[in-house]
């Protein structure tokens, strides 16, 4: 069974910094895309940052130059982790990690995480 959970939420202030953490086990993912997404109160759900098998990242303009997405593959284990740093009031959400889809295409993904929230106090 696949099981995607994150950590690493929390509060911080504006300008501050936090990692996020996804453990993923249950599947093999050598070869699929996984990616972070957010969702505000009463906005859809985001694409936020995403990394395929190959190495190569993709991410949301608003993230750009302040997020890092990063994975570290073992036999029968994977880690996703997002780097945030310069937090602002906007980054407030429920970050998400899934798994199975393609680069930034929400829709396109197999397996979500139940979420940790991020929030960004001014």
């Amino acid at each position: 069974q696949v099981q995607l959970v994150e950590s690493g939420g929390g509060s911080v202030q504006s300008g501050g910094s936090l990692r996020l953490s996804c453990a993923a086990s249950g599947y093999t993912y050598s070869s699929y895309c996984m990616g972070w997404f957010r969702q505000a109160p009463g906005k859809e759900r985001e694409g936020v940052a995403a990394i395929d098998s190959d190495g190569s990242t993709s991410y949301a303009e608003s993230v750009k130059a302040r997020f890092i997405i990063s994975q570290d593959k073992a036999k029968n284990k994977n880690t996703l982790y997002l780097q945030m740093n310069s937090l602002k009031p906007e980054d407030t959400a429920m970050y998400y990690c899934a798994a199975g889809g393609s680069l930034l295409a929400l829709n396109s993904y197999d397996h979500w995480g139940q979420g940790t929230q991020v929030t960004v106090s001014s």
